[in-house]
């Protein structure tokens, strides 16, 4: 049984396959000298070797609890091989000195026999020591089966017991991905046998006043970077079963997104007035010297609301989401004739194939495990990722329906296979899906750059849209017949709801596409850089200023021609080369950097809609109510707090993909329609083929994943989803 893998690798990586190389997770410092040190160097401990400045609390403190336990067990070690090594007979002082005497006279004598009886003696001792190991050997080949034999044990009742406290309490399978479900184990196993869970009270009582005190200090963290940066306030709207509104809101800035409230707004959300003075309320919680950016959705009042409440401060902007803009694109193209039919019949064959057992089994037989359906940050957007997947497993899919299998199964008789099997080889159905992508896969990407948390999105909105409009026309070849249907759409809703002064400045100010000798420039541009001044920037003084030096940074000269400067416009985030390159400039430096920090959408919030449905649900008294906004307010920031923390963790399975949202509760709709795969089948959802992407969402919609089928079920922290309710 191979050495169990040291704690340190949980949070470091090895640097070119050595060993004693180890990269940090948060800080991205390598150590030398090995896992030990690099657990030194996450304990942070004063004295010792340069700690991690962005080590989260909890890691360090497991780590100092492991050390120090570590320390204690080499300790006791020590002393124990002391006492055994005083239970050894040797000779006393008076022996010695005896010895010493008698020696010289004997020494020539024991010499010469020596080498006279050497090769006698070496090879008696080589039969001992061999007769020897062979029965060390064996003895030890039985302790340590017997050690693993042990430990085996005692793991598999490890597993049991956490089993059986998640079935006892309800708790949801998903519960097993959090962050910090690995962190509670360890933490246990270094305290060691005899620990004590905490009980009912201090769960609700001290501990969650400590760790909603913690949690306030790290939004502090944030909260003094908004000084510099300035942030977006993202407002995140959704209905529950009962038609009710829910108005969630957070403060979105480069450290990371901090929630601030929920408020059933059933009643606001009627008009646009009352809308008016939740925003306002919301502005004064967060200051509005801090605020740059105010995001809402498209619907007409919240629209109303946040040009109202822009035009009252005059100190910074409203516009819509980002990613809300390109689903309204996408929902009128799913309007039009002939992509509605495609879809259709797209979801008559992902739908048929996830309603049957043995037709999933045969279908990710052949994909290699691949499945259609990946639930998407917005509806639409789930509609054409599920039609982009669906032809890259054309092949797989026309095998599959062309095989011998599928043609003596019982399914290739019923009306709906065939209807299903026709469509897979229908030259004509492929060739549609092809021209409906080829203005679908633009909006896609620029979905995808909006949305990744790699960096803030709003300078490259403006690039990105522009690029998708000249994508699709030379997808068509030029033919103004065929793409301005879909650039008609896309037009409309960019000037009507989308643009804002903000995207036009950010897209002047990021160094990687001002520079670009594809960049040009027009009056809306040109426009929006000045609205941009004059709403962030009240002071005439600061105004001129910025106005005067920006065209240093348009000639490229000082600290901006800098060779390292050069090439830090592709490499570096806006914000970030705004920050080394334009000390000089301070006026238009904080101008820039506070534009360049924005996010252009509000998607990247998570919902727990059961902790919502909780806190919004039936009148409680005043505690009640207040510790379960703690709840909330520690739930939301531990979880935001640990998304972002994951940008500067390695993804176990592939790359992260900020629009497709498996385990964060998005429904993939009629694409899986209401699967039975187990009726009137031989089937059992033991015996469907594992998908190969454990984050496999059509299985989270048949709550088929909730029954964890691989080989391998030691947990891994790279999924999301919890969505279990809390008591109070």
């Amino acid at each position: 049984m191979p050495r169990p893998r040291d704690i340190g690798w949980q949070h470091g990586k090895m640097v070119g396959g050595h060993r004693h190389h180890v990269q940090c997770n948060y800080c991205h410092r390598t150590m030398i000298g090995g896992v030990t040190r690099f657990k030194k160097h996450l304990a942070s401990k004063k004295g010792e070797i340069r700690g991690c400045e962005a080590v989260p609390k909890e890691v360090r403190d497991l780590i100092r609890k492991h050390l120090a336990a570590v320390k204690l067990r080499k300790t006791t070690e020590k002393k124990q091989k002391k006492v055994d090594g005083e239970d050894l007979d040797e000779p006393s002082s008076e022996d010695k000195d005896t010895e010493s005497d008698d020696s010289d006279r004997e020494m020539a004598a024991a010499r010469l026999e020596s080498l006279r009886t050497l090769h006698e003696a070496e090879e008696s001792h080589q039969q001992m020591t061999n007769e020897h190991q062979q029965m060390v050997g064996t003895r030890e080949f039985f302790d340590a089966f017997s050690t693993v034999k042990e430990d085996q044990e005692s793991m598999d009742q490890a597993d049991m017991a956490v089993a059986k406290f998640m079935y006892d309490a309800g708790i949801p399978f998903s519960a097993a991905n959090s962050f910090y479900f690995q962190l509670m184990a360890d933490a246990i196993a270094a305290v060691g046998p005899g620990y004590k869970m905490p009980s009912y009270h201090s769960l609700r009582g001290k501990l969650l006043n400590k760790t909603v005190q913690e949690t306030g200090e790290l939004c502090q963290e944030l909260k003094r970077s908004w000084e510099v940066t300035g942030c977006s306030v993202l407002v995140d709207r959704w209905t529950d079963r009962t038609d009710r509104t829910v108005l969630n809101f957070f403060a979105y800035c480069p450290k990371g997104t901090m929630f601030l409230r929920s408020v059933d707004a059933t009643e606001t959300t009627k008009s646009s007035e009352a809308l008016l003075d939740l925003f306002d309320s919301i502005v004064q919680d967060v200051g509005p010297k801090n605020i740059v950016h105010f995001v809402t959705d498209t619907t007409p009042n919240y629209k109303a609301a946040g040009k109202a409440l822009m035009n009252k401060y005059k100190t910074f902007f409203w516009s819509a989401c980002a990613a809300h803009c390109i689903d309204l694109m996408l929902e009128e193209f799913g309007k039009m004739d002939q992509v509605k039919e495609v879809l259709a019949r797209a979801k008559r064959i992902s739908q048929f194939i996830y309603n049957h057992a043995w037709v999933l089994n045969l279908m990710r037989k052949k994909t290699g495990g691949r499945d259609i359906v990946r639930p998407a940050i917005t509806r639409f957007a789930t509609n054409f990722l599920a039609l982009q997947s669906i032809v890259s497993l054309k092949d797989p899919l026309h095998e599959m329906f062309t095989s011998t299998s599928w043609m003596q199964s019982a399914f290739s008789k019923q009306r709906a296979g065939i209807e299903v099997a026709e469509t897979v080889v229908d030259p004509s159905f492929w060739s549609l899906c092809a021209e409906i992508l080829k203005v679908t896969k633009p909006l896609l990407t620029v979905l995808h750059l909006i949305d990744t948390e790699e960096r803030p999105s709003m300078g490259y909105i403006y690039d990105a849209m522009e690029k998708a409009r000249k994508g699709i026309i030379v997808a068509f070849n030029n033919k103004e017949s065929e793409y301005y249907p879909y650039l008609k759409i896309i037009d409309q809703i960019w000037e009507e709801e989308l643009h804002s002064p903000l995207h036009a400045a950010a897209y002047y100010l990021n160094p990687s596409i001002f520079y670009n000798p594809s960049f040009s420039t027009n009056k809306v541009i040109q426009k929006g850089l000045l609205d941009c001044i004059e709403t962030l920037e009240p002071n005439l003084t600061a105004q001129e200023m910025i106005t005067r030096h920006i065209t240093f940074y348009e000639d490229a000269v000082g600290d901006f021609s800098r060779p390292v400067a050069v090439r830090g416009r592709e490499s570096l985030a806006p914000a970030t080369w705004w920050s080394l390159y334009a000390a000089d400039y301070p006026d238009l430096q904080r101008f820039a950097i506070r534009i360049s920090s924005q996010t252009c959408s509000g998607t990247r919030c998570e919902r727990n809609w059961s902790m919502f449905e909780r806190i919004h649900s039936k009148k409680r008294n005043r505690l009640e109510h207040e510790r379960l906004n703690d709840l909330i307010f520690v739930h939301y920031n531990l979880r935001l707090q640990e998304r972002q923390s994951k940008l500067n963790k390695p993804m176990a399975r592939g790359a992260y993909d900020p629009i497709c949202l498996e385990g964060m509760g998005i429904d993939a709709g009629d694409w899986v329609d209401n699967p039975g795969v187990l009726e009137g089948e031989d089937l059992g959802w033991m015996d469907v083929a594992v998908p190969s992407d454990s984050l496999n969402a059509s299985a989270k919609l048949r709550n088929v994943n909730d029954y964890d089928d691989s080989l391998d079920d030691r947990g891994s922290d790279d999924t999301k989803g919890n969505d279990g309710s809390l008591d109070v």
